[in-house]
């Protein structure tokens, strides 16, 4: 299933990895092994935030996904389910059923 990950990472964690002349090569293996869809970097409320847009299969993977951004950032992370138009299609049946049923 896609989701959109919003991935804030720690100031003091990234600051070190900058110094450190790291930050880009960490983001860039993370990037490399997880493959999204879509990242874009940006910051939200003062933090350096990435949002990514990723496929993960099943919820066993959300480890796989979560573990490197908090190992090497002290990351906070949410994990947003998401649909392109084709899957809102998709779901027209059960839209429709639950304006039938409490609508």
């Amino acid at each position: 299933m896609r989701h959109v990950l919003v991935i804030k990472m720690d100031t003091v964690r990234a600051n070190d990895s900058a110094r450190a002349g790291k930050l880009g090569e960490t983001i860039g293996a993370i990037l490399a092994e997880q493959k999204p869809e879509a990242v874009y970097f940006t910051e939200i409320d003062g933090v350096r935030t990435g949002i990514m847009i990723i496929d993960i299969p099943t919820a066993a993977d959300i480890p796989g996904i979560a573990e490197p951004w908090f190992l090497a950032f002290d990351a906070n992370i949410g994990f947003h389910p998401t649909m392109v138009p084709a899957d809102l299609e998709k779901a027209g049946p059960s839209i429709a059923a639950a304006v039938e049923a409490y609508g």
